[in-house]
């Protein structure tokens, strides 16, 4: 694919200046909980670590990619808010939280700022 693209064209394909970044997170639920807890934890999930600090989740209950909720990338300090609240929660045995990633192109490397 051709590199010297117009501004316009790099920002409809999120590259370069325009790249978006996100993370992926995986979740372990305790073995005993069930299906209302485990709703009732997602609820609180999507509420207060997501649309709390601006972000939206792509995924299911154990797995999914989180990004900006509007376009724009995910800061570090969402990022480690989020590890942080999951962290603290009772109803998981396990939360692994990737560092940033670009979301459009996971393969490509992270443009420096």
């Amino acid at each position: 694919m051709a590199t010297n693209r117009s501004r316009r064209l790099r920002k409809k394909l999120c590259v370069d200046e325009f790249q978006e970044l996100g993370f992926e997170l995986n979740l372990g639920f305790k073995e005993d909980l069930s299906e209302e807890a485990i709703d009732a934890f997602l609820e609180q999930f999507l509420r207060d670590a997501m649309t709390a600090n601006g972000l939206g989740y792509v995924g299911g209950d154990d797995y999914g990619l989180v990004c900006l909720a509007k376009r724009g990338s995910v800061s570090e300090e969402q990022r480690a808010t989020v590890e942080a609240w999951l962290k603290g929660r009772d109803e998981l045995t396990e939360v692994s939280v990737t560092p940033l990633i670009d979301v459009w192109y996971p393969e490509n490397a992270i443009n420096p700022a």
